[in-house]
């Protein structure tokens, strides 16, 4: 008893300093000098000139006519980019062209010239809810990379517009640069609106009757199924002609199943990092039994599932582990970040403001879409730009939708060819195996979740290592299960942003989704 009561003072001690730091979910996240990487041996080599991966047979792609020159982009002068990214359209559009202009989203497109992608549009969105799309763009999956700690933006090999054409949309209204004042409500708001906006981005780039595939992360497990939902519901393949979609990392059950209930077991199986003295790990474990998070998980995570997920009482602050083991954790890697666990100090800096779980910006440093002349640059208006909204885009901060795992991504994996839910395997502010709670919860195809436990090796063909600031892993890089057209991929070594920190199986995953290969093992 003496133990514990030290342990809660101890704990209580902490709180203050610590939850100012605890992070709000981001889309929403090494040093040191060291020789040359080998040269693989004994291993096959990916020949980048037989692939769509990175080398694509050049054509005209331009999109510049007299309804899009507005949006153009000169590719030579974005600032600090050393090189010329290409073809590039951005800039605001509104939400409806006739009850609301005031309303715009912005947007930044990029036609892809690989000859694959001629009759398809690929939309990317980021979560928070409120956090920027450009954060995807800058460092997960856009054309220049610039990543924590670097000196300046790189071209990314991995740019998913080498694969197919690319929108980022920064959205709802609230978020980013978009105008005017937030206005939804509910998940079925942020869709109406989003549809909105699209329909003009079809009519305005000639893109109709293309085939769209809808990926995301984090708070985007909502809004990408929803969008998704609500584009099929339409009818309407000239402008809503949804194939596939891919969430990562996703928000699609409730906070207690996927941060409480699995916390524990994540502690425990990454334990190097969480370096607990004997006392603090028996209390969190007691804490998971008392509350029902042990017996929740044993019984629950099967295959197949034994039925529904029961219902959990409201976590109250003596359950609240995840926090708990957060404040502990903090104590002894004071760097320690949410969105990669395996994350140490010093904290390196981030030209969005935001490396990881802190905001930090060091004296005389700048965040990337804050400066006037990148504003300029890319059609975006004059404005102050932060990575994540400072107020709320739901009307008092609340989204009134039921979580998108309980009967909407049922739905659009019964309307879908693919539906793809992928997690990294180091993210601790949504839990892999709360994910996969998620799914055996579902009912789709005829049956209740997985029959069996995702097992398959995800494969990346091994590659040239190519330039030292694009380094990117190959091999097996994770696993996978696919039953009734819903893959699952876990992807190992990977935090909360899958293409950030694992760039190579994301645009594997990104492949397989768009059909260009047909097994994820290979």
């Amino acid at each position: 008893m003496h133990g514990f009561s030290f342990l809660v003072l101890a704990l209580s001690a902490i709180d203050a300093a610590v939850a100012g730091s605890i992070p709000s979910r981001r889309s929403l996240q090494h040093v040191g000098k060291r020789d040359p990487l080998p040269a693989a041996r004994n291993v096959p080599t990916f020949d980048f000139s037989e692939s769509t991966t990175h080398t694509v047979n050049k054509r005209q792609s331009s999109r510049l006519n007299s309804k899009t020159n507005k949006y153009a982009v000169d590719g030579t002068k974005i600032p600090e980019v050393q090189f010329d990214i290409g073809e590039s359209y951005a800039g605001l559009m509104p939400i409806s062209t006739k009850h609301d202009e005031s309303r715009k989203l912005y947007f930044w497109y990029f036609p892809s010239e690989n000859p694959a992608a001629e009759d398809e549009i690929t939309i990317w969105l980021n979560g928070g809810p409120g956090c920027s799309s450009l954060e995807g763009l800058l460092q997960e999956n856009g054309p220049f990379s610039w990543q924590y700690g670097t000196l300046y933006p790189v071209a990314n090999p991995w740019a998913w517009n080498n694969l197919t054409n690319m929108v980022w949309v920064e959205q709802p209204v609230g978020t980013g640069f978009s105008q005017g004042k937030p206005s939804v409500r509910s998940q079925e708001d942020v869709a109406t609106q989003f549809l909105g906006f699209f329909r003009n981005f079809v009519d305005t780039f000639d893109l109709h009757g293309k085939k769209i595939y809808i990926v995301g992360e984090s708070y985007a497990g909502l809004y990408v199924p929803y969008i998704a939902h609500a584009m099929f519901a339409k009818k309407n393949k000239r402008y809503f002609n949804v194939e596939n979609t891919l969430i990562f990392d996703p928000s699609i059950n409730t906070d207690a199943v996927l941060e409480q209930v699995p916390a524990v077991p994540f502690v425990d199986h990454w334990g190097g990092l969480f370096p607990f003295n004997e006392t603090f790990s028996k209390h969190i474990h007691d804490t998971a039994d008392k509350c029902g998070y042990t017996s929740f998980m044993k019984d629950n995570l099967v295959y197949p599932p034994k039925g529904k997920l029961p219902s959990l009482p409201a976590v109250t602050p003596e359950c609240d582990v995840w926090t708990q083991i957060f404040n502990a954790v903090s104590l002894v890697n004071p760097c320690f970040d949410v969105y990669q666990v395996a994350t140490t100090c010093p904290l390196l800096y981030d030209v969005l403001g935001y490396p990881g779980s802190f905001e930090y910006l060091p004296a005389g440093a700048n965040v990337y879409f804050n400066r006037t002349d990148v504003q300029k640059a890319i059609n975006a208006p004059i404005q102050k730009w932060t990575e994540c909204s400072e107020h709320p885009v739901f009307v008092d901060g609340k989204d009134n939708s039921e979580p998108s795992s309980f009967t909407i991504i049922p739905d659009i994996i019964e309307k879908s060819p693919r539906t793809i839910i992928a997690h990294g395997d180091l993210d601790y502010v949504l839990i892999s195996n709360g994910t996969l709670l998620s799914i055996q919860n579902m009912t789709w195809g005829g049956a209740q979740g997985f029959t069996q436990e995702p097992s398959k090796p995800l494969f990346v063909p091994y590659h040239e290592r190519g330039s030292l600031s694009t380094l990117a892993g190959a091999g097996v890089m994770g696993r996978h299960h696919t039953e009734r057209k819903l893959t699952y991929v876990e992807l190992y070594l990977t935090g909360h942003m899958g293409p950030q920190y694992n760039p190579a199986a994301s645009f594997r995953i990104l492949e397989f989704l768009l059909g260009r290969i047909d097994d994820l093992s290979k």
